[in-house]
């Protein structure tokens, strides 16, 4: 068996016998079939199983959808006192705002221990340029 990490022929073994790698551990894999609106919200343990790049388009989604919320939730709180808006809408505005930022924390710390730092920004021109360079791999 041949090391994917430092390319040792291994025989058949578990283990790399020169890097210790686990040579039965699946390595992560772009996703085709990426539900970003579902996949986004899924456990960190199941998130620790996704591609980088997988990630970086989960964290542009949740960045995207935390940001509407914060809008929302302004918007409402801005309101005339005419305009007579339940409570419930309030904190359902208040909730949607932090589950988007807990999911958000929760998918940068999986960056952060892949690249050991979270991006700052997520754009077309980053997951355009990681997406040719993994093409090349």
């Amino acid at each position: 068996m041949r090391c994917p990490y430092c390319e040792t022929d291994n025989g058949y073994v578990q283990e790399c016998e020169f890097c210790g790698a686990d040579l039965n551990a699946k390595r992560p894999t772009v996703n085709s079939n990426l539900v970003i609106d579902v996949d986004a919200y899924k456990p960190q343990p199941v998130l620790a199983t996704f591609h980088t790049y997988d990630l970086l388009l989960l964290l542009q989604y949740v960045r995207k959808e935390r940001t509407e919320a914060y809008k929302l939730m302004q918007s409402v709180k801005r309101a005339p006192e005419e305009a007579n808006i339940n409570l419930g809408t309030i904190t359902f505005g208040e909730d949607e705002y932090k589950r988007h930022t807990a999911q958000m924390k929760v998918i940068e710390g999986v960056l952060i221990d892949r690249l050991g730092y979270k991006p700052k920004r997520v754009d077309d021109k980053l997951l355009n340029t990681l997406e040719v360079k993994i093409k090349k791999a």
